[in-house]
């Protein structure tokens, strides 16, 4: 994710300020687990009846993370989502949908009953294993009992009917464009579009089906796998992603888009989605990322995925966001003069470089953002500075003396304060972009550039299609470097106050550079 700045903001700008909006290896294979056929119904059943008596009063649950302590679930690791949208055209109104969930049973005891994140949506029906499921909402949570318990080892397939709610919320979701819809699911917004594992610790493979009026164009993150005319004038899109994907990665765009489509590195298919009617305006931005992926895969190794493209969608959201193969963007960042031609562009390399790390390399939980938006404000900086931006030691030297205010506001990069209520992106602020790139250059300094561009690739080569930790980095630092940087590193990831910039004795956190 990435909030762009106003003009006032851009380092070197010095246009008058502009109103600016409020507000991360291959795809693991499906588990086959053979269930065992129950051949006594009405026992089974009888015993369900009993142990569902006993089982204390439904609430919601989470997998332990500390900035969403009710995120996620405990008990089954998901395969695959397929989910089912049907879109009238009215963006107003919710959409038609159904997700089915192939996961295995994890928990020892097994499960009489689970949990799935999912709220504003209402749900018509829920099926596990074929077979009708008790449900019951509670807070942010569905809440499952199905007919038979589950053991341990067992695959367990759900279908739930259910509505997705487009109306407009601070937490986002569904995101209203002129002419239709996209989604910006970051952080956890994804439970309110469909039920699922909302936490990036579980990803899995994704498919969605989109019915909607032939008139419009769907495109959704992966590749288009089938489109069918239905009844009428309607027409189904399926899309498929061939890695991995976390929840709040997802992207489903609709509307009266023109859909671009080039190649990058390698023959890398690539595609682009605007509204129709700003194609041309739009088309000379679209057609710098072939550059832009190269100049990345310089520096990290090939690009992950199997395609990747730019959603440039008519809304306002207030930040631009990595969905996986398709990121969002505002349109209006490239059709008004509010910051100059060298910040758009590295803004555009910020969420391409997300592709590498956040996307293929997920957070096992929210405390490891830093990760994420370390790198990838990091790599901005690099393209900035070689586009006519700040040089990169500038731009370091600058974040660094407003450290110690950011980390005392937000928390450091490494230990965030939650979000506030009812902004839950409230996460994402300047200690986790600005702050951890500049955790990012004192590493380099301390382990020189050359071991640091080293770390940099084996890390995205290291965890690819998975999910890693900061103590995963710790551990891959102290490798590459040759020397244990364990206390150096938690200084800089959990220290009230900015340690020392190596390097760099004259630099000061909290005030101006002498001399």
């Amino acid at each position: 994710m990435d909030f762009p700045l106003s003009r006032a903001s851009v380092p070197g700008a010095s246009v008058p300020p502009a109103p600016v909006h409020a507000a991360a290896g291959p795809l693991r294979a499906s588990r086959s687990v053979r269930r065992r056929a129950c051949t006594c119904a009405t026992v089974a059943a009888a015993v369900l009846a009993l142990v569902g008596a006993v089982l204390p009063p439904p609430k919601p649950l989470g997998v332990g993370d500390r900035l969403f302590p009710e995120l996620g679930n405990p008990g089954y690791d998901v395969g695959a989502y397929d989910i089912a949208f049907d879109y009238s055209g009215n963006n107003t109104k919710p959409l038609t949908a159904r997700t089915v969930i192939d996961a295995d049973v994890t928990a020892e005891d097994g499960l009489p009953r689970f949990n799935l994140d999912f709220t504003a949506g209402k749900v018509r029906s829920v099926r596990v294993n074929g077979r009708p499921a008790q449900h019951r909402s509670v807070k942010e949570d569905l809440v499952v009992t199905p007919s038979a318990a589950l053991r341990k080892g067992e695959r367990m397939h759900v279908e739930v009917r259910h509505t997705s709610p487009t109306d407009k919320a601070s937490t986002n979701g569904w995101v209203r464009t002129k002419d239709g819809l996209a989604m910006a699911n970051q952080a956890d917004a994804a439970h309110r579009v469909f039920p699922g594992n909302d936490h990036p610790s579980d990803k899995a493979a994704f498919t969605f089906r989109v019915t909607a009026p032939e008139a419009l164009t769907v495109v959704a993150g992966g590749q288009l796998k089938r489109k069918v005319r239905k009844g009428g004038d309607r027409t189904e899109w399926t899309y498929r992603l061939a890695h991995p994907m976390a929840t709040e990665l997802a992207q489903v765009s609709i509307g009266r888009s023109y859909v671009r489509r080039s190649k990058g590195p390698h023959g890398l298919p690539l595609r682009d989605v605007v509204p129709s009617r700003d194609r041309k305006a739009l088309e000379p931005w679209l057609a710098r990322t072939p550059a832009q992926l190269a100049w990345l895969e310089r520096r990290l190794g090939r690009y992950p995925f199997e395609t990747y493209g730019l959603l440039m969608a008519d809304a306002s959201t207030g930040f631009e966001l990595e969905t996986q193969t398709l990121s969002l963007f505002e349109k209006q960042l490239f059709t008004t003069d509010v910051v100059p031609a060298w910040h758009q562009e590295s803004i555009m390399v910020h969420e391409a470089a997300h592709q590498w790390f956040g996307d293929s390399v997920s957070p096992r939980s929210w405390d490891d953002l830093w990760l994420n938006e370390g790198h990838a404000t990091w790599y901005e900086w690099l393209y900035a500075a070689e586009r006519g931006g700040p040089s990169l030691t500038s731009r370091a030297r600058d974040a660094y003396k407003s450290s110690d205010t950011w980390r005392k506001k937000f928390g450091p990069p490494g230990r965030l304060h939650p979000a506030e209520p009812g902004n839950k992106i409230n996460i994402f602020r300047k200690s986790v972009y600005d702050g951890s790139a500049v955790l990012l250059f004192a590493l380099r300094e301390k382990i020189g550039a050359g071991a640091f561009e080293r770390l940099q690739r084996e890390w995205v080569t290291l965890h690819r299609d998975a999910n890693a930790s900061t103590d995963d980095y710790i551990s891959l630092v102290n490798e590459v470097s040759g020397e244990d940087l364990t206390v150096f590193l938690e200084k800089w990831l959990y220290g009230k106050k900015t340690p020392p910039m190596p390097g760099h004795p004259r630099w000061r956190a909290g005030s101006r550079e002498t001399g």
